[in-house]
This record gives structure tokens, C-alpha cells and sequence, in this order.
């Protein structure tokens, strides 16, 4: 008989199934056992008053993968309205008996974020963490989908470099062939040259940054989301594209998930650098936002836009990377931006440099990046875009503290395992 998910069960009344998975938990009472069976899809419920088998069921440990085939019968306080009755069960693998670091059939996981980490395998079935993922998963969907709408092709780059791409950020060195080489810290430099190729691009892929934090909101190694497209007039293009991708974003979380999501306006509320430093009570001379600033930003914009989400621009030209376009009015600002979320940097952006002598006059050391200066040589339009970052987006969503939780295996400044 073939095997059906636990979704299935309610158009399968009075009929007799075959489902399979794990076992959740079992409950052993005086005339009856239940047994709570998980798959990807969700539980069944399977009553069992039969002796013999309510026997079987004792000597399975929790997590025992099962085939259960039984009849569907109809019962409004099992999930989704139904359980299996009278259950012949068959045990496909058993789980080792050792003592389990921590119970999944609880709502919560009581462990600590260190032993779920160091108990992946196991921490990653319990049905928040996993929800997480499928989060990531609907996110990365939606991302893409929102971007195929408006002609962008998706392009894989490389993730091993030659020379570092954000200046000021540290890398990590590797011997590649007798030589050095790094891992990539962003597709940055050729999803901007693949704009001369196919005018809007896009990529979802693993970036690499060798940064000693050790906060809730970095990761050494992160999901990136970036986009880029040509034909711009500046930095403001480039964010009404990204307003349009993550509402698709949100969008297709809650459709495929059920998640509760934030509105995304049709416009979301912008104010330049300095007007943000006021706002958030920093001195005026203040280079950058620091995380109580951002903190300040979100709580301004749902006060007075009723937004979650907030567009801070014109960062300083000192703090941006060398590609980054000045804003013509006033030099000392940049048309970029960053895209708060819940009080929370999420994305970074803005207006490239198009024009081979502007490369030249800017570039640290121009004969290192000759591969990607050669781009400008034969004409480049005029250009922006942004990154996103998966895993703080997730966790922003879901409203987890630490981005570890929404991250299946990650690598941090102390863990390279499992």
C-alpha cells in the first residue's frame, strides 16, 4: 500500500492508510495507548487497545522510525480531525537506545542553544526549528520568483577569489594550489560585471566573512541574497526593485507556511543619514549607525509610518566601499542605503560606479582588480544593488533571538561543526 503524509488523513476516512515517520511520543495509558507519529507534514494520532501490539510499542524508543498501517477514523479531538485505528505497525529503523540531550515531543526546546548546536541532527526535528528552515526556504522562493517577474536572470559565481571584495572586512585565506586565495565575502564584483551580460541579475548563495563578532546576529558564513541591475538612474531604483522583492518575499512565506508576516508598504518610508542620526539621538559627527540607533529607527517608523520596515540613505562615502556612488549634490554622502527591519540592518544597497576613470581614480590597488576593472573598459551602464541576508532576515520574521536558530548547521567564530 502506498504511503500517504499525515496531511492526507482527512479525506482518507473509514479507509485504511499506510503512513510513516517518527515516533513523536507515545502515551501509555491503563485501556488504551496513543502513539503520535510526525512525518514532514505534520502528526497522526494512532490509538492502539490491542495488547500485542500496545506491547510492540513499549519496547520502540521515541524517534524509532515506523510504518503504520490502520484505519482513518474520524475524531475532532486528534489532529486535524482524525487517527488511525487498529494499527498493525512495522518498525523500519530504531533509534539508538542512548539518553536524548533533550524530549522534542515538547513545545519548547529547554536546551540550550550550545547543545542543539552540538546535537544538530536531533535539535533540527522539532517542529520549530524545522518551521524555521521552511521559513528560509519559502523566503529564498520568494525571492527568486519576485525577481523572475521583472526579467532578472540567476547566475552562480564563484566562491573562491583571488583578491578580497569589501575593503575593511577580513577574509579567510586558503591555500589554493600553492597559492593564496579567499573565500568569497560577496558575488559583489561579478554580479556587477554579469550586468553587462544580461542587464538584471541575481544569485542566492553561501558568503564568507572572517569577522571575530560573537553576537545573536552574525554568522562566518551566511546565506546571501543579492540582485543587480543595470539602466538606473540611481540608487532609488534600486530601491523600489527591493520593495517589490520583499513583499514577494513575505508574500510567499505566509502562503507556504502560514507564518504570521509584517505589511510591507507600497512605499517604505526613507530618510537620509543625517536625519536618521538625529532622530536616533546620536551626535551629528556619528559615522555610522550603531545598533541602539537602528533600534531607535524601527520604533520611529512604526510611531510614525507605521512601517516595520525603514530605508536609512546617503550613508557616508568613508564607510562605503570604493564601487559605491557619491551622491552628486554633496560628495561627502553616498546614493546607497541600508534597509532596517524590526529595528535591524537587513540589507545594504545602492548605486554603483559605472565609468572606467571613476574605477581608476578610486580602486585600492587598480592592478589587483583587473579582471573586474576590465568590465568598465568596454561600457557599463549605470547600475545598483543589494544583499540580503537570509538568515537575519528569517530570524527577524520569526522572531528569534539568535540567528543560529534559523540556521540549520552555522558556522560562527567558534564552531566548524557538526
Amino acid at each position: 500500500m502506498q504511503r500517504i503524509l499525515s496531511t492526507e488523513l482527512p479525506g482518507k476516512e473509514k479507509q485504511t492508510v499506510t503512513i510513516a515517520g517518527w515516533i513523536h511520543r507515545r502515551r501509555l495509558l491503563k485501556s488504551v495507548a496513543f502513539l503520535i507519529v510526525r512525518d514532514a507534514a505534520g502528526f497522526s494520532q494512532v490509538v492502539i487497545t490491542d495488547p500485542a501490539v500496545r506491547e510492540q510499542i513499549e519496547s520502540l524508543a521515541e524517534e524509532t522510525v515506523v510504518e503504520v498501517t490502520a484505519q482513518v477514523t474520524a475524531n475532532p479531538a486528534a489532529p486535524a480531525g482524525v487517527e488511525l485505528t487498529g494499527p498493525h505497525i512495522r518498525a523500519l529503523s530504531s533509534a539508538v537506545g542512548v539518553h536524548k540531550p533533550f524530549e522534542l515531543h515538547r513545545p519548547e526546546l529547554g536546551a540550550t542553544m550550545a547543545t542543539q548546536l552540538d546535537h544538530a541532527a536531533l535539535a533540527l526535528r522539532h517542529p520549530s526549528r524545522a518551521t524555521a528552515l521552511r521559513v528560509s526556504a519559502a523566503a529564498a522562493a520568494g525571492f527568486r520568483e519576485a525577481l523572475e517577474r521583472q526579467r532578472f536572470v540567476e547566475i552562480h559565481t564563484p566562491k573562491i577569489v583571488g583578491t578580497a571584495t569589501e575593503c575593511g572586512a577580513n577574509v579567510f585565506t586558503l591555500d589554493y594550489f600553492g597559492s593564496p586565495a579567499y573565500l568569497a565575502q560577496s558575488p559583489q564584483f561579478y554580479k556587477q560585471l554579469m550586468v553587462g551580460v544580461f542587464e538584471r541579475v541575481y544569485e542566492v548563495g553561501p558568503v564568507f566573512r572572517a569577522e571575530p563578532h560573537d553576537t545573536a546576529r552574525h554568522l562566518a558564513q551566511y546565506t546571501s541574497l543579492d540582485a543587480e541591475l543595470g539602466f538606473i538612474t540611481d540608487h532609488r531604483d534600486v530601491m523600489a526593485v527591493l520593495t517589490t522583492v520583499i513583499a514577494g518575499m513575505v508574500a510567499t512565506v505566509e502562503s507556504r507556511t502560514g507564518v504570521a508576516v509584517p505589511s510591507v508598504p507600497s512605499e517604505i518610508p526613507a530618510v537620509h543619514f543625517e536625519e536618521a542620526l538625529r532622530i536616533a539621538g546620536a551626535p551629528a559627527d556619528e559615522p555610522d549607525l550603531a545598533p541602539a540607533h537602528e533600534r531607535a529607527l524601527g520604533e520611529w517608523a512604526v510611531r510614525e509610518h507605521g512601517s516595520e520596515f525603514v530605508f536609512v540613505t546617503g550613508y557616508p562615502m568613508a564607510k562605503r566601499p570604493f564601487y559605491t556612488h557619491p551622491q552628486p549634490s554633496d560628495p561627502r554622502w553616498s546614493n546607497s542605503f541600508d534597509l532596517l527591519f524590526r529595528g535591524l540592518e537587513l540589507v545594504t544597497g545602492g548605486q554603483r560606479l559605472h565609468r572606467y576613470e571613476d574605477y581608476l581614480a578610486v580602486a585600492p590597488a587598480p592592478e589587483k582588480l583587473a579582471g573586474y576593472l576590465d568590465g568598465f573598459k568596454y561600457g557599463m551602464p549605470p547600475h545598483g544593488g543589494f544583499a540580503i541576508g537570509l538568515e537575519r532576515f528569517v530570524a527577524r520574521l520569526t522572531g528569534a533571538a539568535n540567528v543560529r536558530e534559523v540556521t540549520a548547521f552555522p558556522r560562527d567564530l567558534h564552531r566548524v561543526t557538526p
